[in-house]
């Protein structure tokens, strides 16, 4: 069935929340996920979003095509500082990018999260693919099968740790890291539950404790660090003091970061603009592939050339940090306020505009956002966010079930 001629809606919200809250948050917490509640507000939707059988059956079919075309489209401008430039690639990585080996067909990333727009009538349309740092895992991978078993419903996210597991058995980090650990509690706790899915015994250290001595990365402790998982922005180490002796150390393998450098590939949003362009130039390609281009991608362009609504964003935006939003007349509508902008030190990349599915919830009625998590090269784990029309730091989880026929 096409979305067109649907005639119920692709999801639906099941059951009510518990009146008893707080011991369902403690459950939640004793199993890793201690960010339900943040601040006194409920980050955590007691409720399910459910999403039909056949529309989650095509949506695995297109991230697993995506992920192709994108890997394809990464391998096609390695290599090419001219591309480098165009997405936005900061200077400080190109060596490394160049000198450090590219990993096998599809595993530039072994820990990515794609974000699909669902609209009301079926229609799948990717808006970004998050392949270096994506957070979520804990919601998705813990949160969503214990919310689901507990309403009885179906849930696709059961298989996330055990592709954890073969992931880290080839990564084998020996440190992981993110900013503040010990106190944010969803980049701590999401390297704790990765950590432990992974089944490998590592050392968790702060970002903020890490040295570099003659491209050796060291903890707080001194002790030499060989192969660093972090939940670190690789853009970052054209900003961040230290960012060149870091590339220096990986440049030299004395350090390798986990996901590898060719993630950042991937994680630009104007490689979308990319694999557009060589879809309109009609290079590249298989039929199959540029039929999947058509379908689930987005026109993307490094200007703004669109008569009707579109979307601006920074390269390097995240949790919808410098997001614009405009309307058929090209004028302003919406922009986030919540993440932090980083339009002022990358370029920003113009996309078409796609409007996300709306959910009656506890909290109102809300925008999901439909997050598919990339583990070890499948596509695995299925994360719900719901919110304004643009997702950013101040939405709420919601988990995402599916629908049996």
């Amino acid at each position: 069935m096409t979305g067109r001629e649907r005639q119920t809606p692709v999801f639906s919200v099941f059951g009510a929340p518990h009146p008893d809250r707080e011991a369902r948050v403690q459950a939640l917490a004793e199993l890793g996920f201690t960010w339900a509640d943040l601040e006194e507000e409920a980050y955590w939707i007691d409720q399910i979003a459910l999403m039909d059988r056949p529309v989650y059956d095509e949506l695995e079919a297109a991230a697993s095509a995506l992920w192709e075309i994108l890997d394809k489209t990464a391998r096609y401008l390695h290599k090419n500082p001219v591309f480098y430039e165009l997405l936005g690639i900061p200077e400080v990585l190109w060596k490394m990018l160049d000198v450090c080996p590219i990993p096998p067909s599809g595993l530039i990333s072994r820990y990515a999260r794609f974000d699909f727009a669902i609209d009301q009538a079926g229609g799948i349309k990717l808006l970004e693919l998050n392949a270096d740092t994506p957070t979520g895992y804990v919601e998705a991978s813990v949160a969503t099968p214990w919310a689901c078993e507990q309403a009885g419903v179906a849930s696709v996210n059961g298989g996330m740790a055990e592709a954890v597991r073969a992931a880290w058995a080839d990564y084998r980090p020996d440190t992981m890291a993110c900013l503040a650990y010990g106190e944010h509690l969803e980049d701590t706790g999401t390297i704790e539950v990765l950590a432990r899915h992974s089944g490998r015994t590592v050392r968790f250290a702060d970002c903020l404790d890490l040295s570099v001595d003659k491209g050796v990365l060291r903890d707080a402790d001194g002790r030499a660090i060989e192969r660093l998982f972090a939940l670190y922005p690789k853009e970052w180490m054209a900003v961040d003091e230290g960012g060149d002796a870091l590339a220096y150390g990986v440049e030299t393998g004395r350090v390798a970061l986990l996901n590898p450098p060719h993630s950042i590939l991937l994680q630009s949003k104007g490689l979308m603009a990319a694999a557009w362009g060589l879809f309109e130039l009609g290079v590249l390609f298989s039929p199959e592939e540029r039929e999947a281009i058509q379908r689930y991608l987005l026109p993307t362009y490094n200007k703004p050339v669109f008569s009707g609504s579109f979307v601006s964003k920074s390269m390097f935006g995240r949790e919808g940090g410098s997001v614009r939003l405009y309307d058929r007349q090209g004028n302003l509508e919406v922009e986030d306020h919540d993440g932090f902008d980083t339009s002022a030190l990358f370029p920003t990349v113009y996309q078409k505009r796609a409007e996300l599915a709306t959910i009656a919830t506890a909290e109102g009625d809300l925008h999901l956002l439909t997050g598919l998590f990339m583990l070890n090269g499948r596509p695995c784990g299925l994360l719900g966010r719901a919110g304004g029309p643009i997702t950013g730091n101040t939405s709420h989880f919601i988990p995402l079930g599916v629908r049996e026929s």
